[in-house]
């Protein structure tokens, strides 16, 4: 009663607040606790996850729907009431550790997932627990950046979770229990999970981690019933030269030393064995076009050009692939021969875009870690536009040397893994950045047998101002609308909904909303861990909800929690 008061006190209201028993690591086990509380969950059809973007009740795929807008179509919570939004409750997980998880919703029912490969089933009104899943992890586990997850796929009556020992896993989404699980590489190669599932026309789609450690990268499709492998789609080719481009995307020569490439392939032959190309996040789905779009990560080493010479096809990289067949149908690289680990890892959206002729066309947006919003004609994957810039760019493209060379952006990004959204009536796209100065440092070394392989080393300046904003981008123009400087690096991902809002949260613990055509701050709440994960909404009872986690980040290093925190309107 003590420890209700007290929450009670310092949030100013009274709330429903859940606590999970903490264990020790080392007394996890791979079970389920404590029963079904919230009665039968319907069937998630395939037509439910087609019409999600119209749902004004469920948040059915990780980044909203299968275009992956993050915009979410119900407007209780607007701009006139949003400053009356309170904690309705609290779920503490048994991990306290960094979060990125994106809450799932399905009639009532949450899904979330926590650092090391848990799964937690809430009762989305309440957040009462329903089930908890404890993944018990295999031997070796090899991953990058943090022990991630990025939360679940749902489909039919099954629940789909990636792990970090890489594996695929499909769960009872009424008990948790394991229904079946397939191992889709091998860890101590360097292969890990933190990416969610994507669930579509009865296969389950996932990519890998692993393009710090001489991995050849992958998309895979599963039968969603019986975990089968349906196809292979490897990000990197067995010719990965390309064409030998000089210049990036926007049109800056890369300084790259072509003949010295030219000589190394001769000598050293295609490396697209230990290349890379890691996906980090989710495909978006057209199903109109029956394909797929993802974006493709660095090559390895991130650092050291002088042993993978050619473009490193397809990293650094939007890919789409036919979604029955896996088959490769058209790509465009925004950076190749990357030597600054500037990777694309923010998931794409697929939008109406105007093109140079100011024409409507299927389009498709990718927010890079370079600062540029890139747009394309997602009929053939070509780039229509780019954005201004949302973080400074100083040296581009200045190549590492061993004592350190500083350019702008740091490695990570402009925008990282963050997934952006979009208000598609006002056609803006709304990003969150970072701006961490580095050097650049490279240090050459052979293939270690699925170590993190760098080549060298990124660090960070601590003279110089690290910061984040939150940017508004016309997409249709380029143009930024308007821009919020925040005080620390962003990164987690960021909402918009039809109330004009667009929800984020900050390392410092700070969860926002803005007013989306200007800007403006209309609410905040301090979470008392960093907010570093993607906000999700849904509606039970006729009650919108904001939900998001709050466990901090292990890349940043920002305070670390293990809070789910749901919020509505003060009654």
């Amino acid at each position: 009663m003590k420890l209700r008061s007290l929450i009670r006190s310092v949030f100013g209201t009274a709330i429903s607040v859940v606590f999970a028993a903490t264990l020790p690591l080392a007394a996890q086990a791979q079970e389920v606790d404590s029963g079904t509380l919230y009665g039968d969950m319907m069937t998630v059809t395939q037509d439910m996850l087609n019409r999600s973007a119209g749902d004004g009740n469920n948040f059915l795929h990780t980044n909203a729907n299968y275009h992956q807008t993050r915009y979410y179509p119900t407007r209780q919570i607007n701009t006139s009431n949003v400053g009356n939004l309170r904690p309705a409750w609290i779920f503490q997980t048994e991990i306290v550790e960094t979060m990125e998880t994106s809450p799932i919703v399905v009639n009532g029912i949450m899904y979330v997932t926590t650092a090391f490969s848990h799964a937690y089933a809430l009762d989305a009104k309440t957040g009462a627990q329903i089930w908890h899943y404890k993944h018990k992890m295999g031997d070796i586990t090899t991953y990058c950046c943090g022990p991630n997850n990025r939360g679940v796929a749902i489909y039919e009556d099954m629940v789909y979770l990636g792990t970090l020992d890489a594996k695929l896993i499909a769960l009872d989404a009424k008990t948790g229990k394991v229904m079946w699980e397939v191992q889709i590489a091998d860890p101590e190669l360097g292969y890990s999970e933190t990416m969610a599932p994507t669930a579509v026309n009865g296969k389950i789609l996932i990519g890998t981690n692993g393009g710090e450690y001489g991995i050849r990268g992958f998309v895979k499709a599963y039968d969603a019933k019986t975990g089968d492998l349906i196809w292979t789609f490897n990000t990197v080719p067995e010719d990965s030269v390309g064409v030998w481009a000089t210049h990036d995307a926007t049109g800056r020569d890369m300084l790259r030393d072509i003949a010295a490439e030219k000589a190394a392939l001769a000598t050293l032959g295609d490396p697209y064995k230990t290349l890379g190309g890691g996906v980090w996040q989710n495909p978006a789905v057209d199903l109109e076009l029956n394909r797929i779009f993802f974006v493709v990560g660095n090559p390895s080493p991130d650092l050291d050009g002088s042993i993978r010479p050619g473009d490193n096809l397809y990293t650094d990289s939007l890919v789409s692939v036919d979604l029955d067949s896996g088959e490769y149908v058209c790509h465009f690289q925004y950076v190749a021969h990357d030597v600054w680990d500037l990777d694309a890892v923010s998931p794409p959206i697929l939008t109406e875009v105007m093109d140079n002729n100011g024409k409507n066309v299927p389009g498709l947006l990718h927010g890079g870690k370079t600062g540029h919003v890139y747009v394309h004609d997602r009929r053939n994957c070509e780039l229509i536009r780019f954005s201004e810039a949302m973080v400074p760019q100083e040296n581009m493209w200045v190549l590492p040397t061993a004592e350190g060379a500083r350019m702008l952006p740091g490695a990570n990004g402009g925008v990282e893994w963050s997934p952006m959204t979009i208000d598609p009536t006002q056609r803006l796209a709304y990003a969150i950045n970072l701006h961490q100065p580095m050097t650049y440092h490279v240090e050459s070394s052979p293939y270690p047998d699925g170590k993190l392989w760098l080549g060298g080393a990124f660090k960070v300046i601590p003279s110089e101002e690290q910061w984040g904003n939150v940017t508004a981008v016309d997409y249709d123009t380029g143009k930024i609308r308007w821009k919020v400087k925040t005080e620390q690096p962003m990164i987690g991902g960021i909402l918009a909904t039809a109330g004009g809002l667009v929800f984020t949260g900050e390392g410092n613990g700070l969860f926002k909303a803005y007013d989306s055509e200007n800007g403006s701050v209309l609410w905040k709440f301090q979470a008392g861990a960093g907010v570093n994960a993607p906000p999700s909404s849904y509606t039970v009872d006729g009650k919108q909800y904001i939900v998001v986690a709050a466990g901090g980040n292990t890349q940043l290093n920002y305070k670390r929690g293990n809070n789910i925190i749901a919020f509505t309107l003060a009654d």
